[in-house]
């Protein structure tokens, strides 16, 4: 049954012949790279590796269920932000190695999930003969889409944090903080502590880590850099989205996801049963 699902995603991916390249020069890589971890032992970085060809398939399948039409612009960039996110960012090492990185895939989030949600409300809006939404309101709910992902998605890097002891929400180095539990009148006056030049760790077992070059700030500047971030990709795209509600030849028509019509479903099914048995 798994084998037969993924052969008809290849198969609706063969379709389009533009994803069709990308999707090949992207799985190549990906399996290159899933080699090289075997051959090195990298067992984590091959399981990155496999996460990423499942989704590839992700796209397809929300097609195939729910009888919807992604088109070929936003699908491409989903395939590249997989490849960037995971086979880049975590596997290459790119979130350490490149300053950056991480932001730049956050604003990306931000802009796609607001095509998402945008489409969402959209097909929603354009299916009700009661209901008939503003496109105003049509791109608030876009953008809200949008960052409530963004606060889920740290949600679940805080979780890894506490109770998986990883850095998912990366550490920054400061050089000043306010606080008041530095007061010693306790009585809720910030302590501005500037130029900071080192900071000393001391563990009950008597180990000593000392971190030059200022304060370590544990998540709170990568939580709020990343909501930011969203916050931006969120607005640029609610922006296209209302415009092309204005305007449907504008660009956000590239990233606007449609439901199929029963003709379009039917040829569809046509093709598809024709490459299956064909691959």
């Amino acid at each position: 049954m798994v084998r037969r699902f993924i052969e008809r995603c290849k198969a609706r991916i063969q379709m389009n012949r533009k994803l069709f390249i990308v999707y090949s020069i992207l799985r190549f890589f990906v399996i290159l790279t899933a080699v090289r971890c075997l051959f090195t032992r990298n067992y984590e970085s091959f399981l990155f590796c496999i996460l990423s060809l499942l989704l590839f398939l992700v796209p397809t399948f929300f097609e195939e269920k729910l009888m919807i039409e992604i088109p070929t612009t936003l699908h491409i960039i989903i395939y590249l932000f997989i490849y960037a996110a995971e086979i880049l960012g975590e596997v290459n090492k790119y979130y350490t190695a490149i300053p950056g990185w991480d932001t730049m895939l956050h604003t990306i989030n931000g802009f796609l999930c607001a095509s998402i949600g945008f489409s969402l409300v959209q097909i929603l809006n354009r299916g009700s003969k009661n209901l008939s939404l503003s496109p105003v309101y049509v791109a608030l709910m876009a953008f809200c889409f949008s960052m409530t992902v963004g606060v889920l998605w740290e949600f679940f890097e805080y979780s890894c944090d506490v109770f998986l002891y990883n850095d998912t929400q990366k550490d920054f180095i400061v050089q000043e903080i306010s606080s008041v539990s530095l007061d010693p009148t306790h009585s809720q006056i910030p302590i501005h502590v500037k130029d900071i030049t080192k900071t000393t760790i001391e563990t009950k077992n008597g180990d000593v880590y000392v971190i030059d070059g200022g304060y370590l700030d544990i998540g709170i500047h990568d939580t709020m850099k990343d909501l930011i971030v969203n916050f931006i990709g969120a607005v640029v795209f609610s922006v296209f989205g209302y415009i092309y509600e204005k305007n449907a030849k504008s660009f956000a028509s590239r990233l606007m996801i449609r439901t199929l019509s029963e003709e379009e479903i039917e040829t569809q099914n046509k093709k598809n049963s024709r490459k299956t048995v064909f691959t």
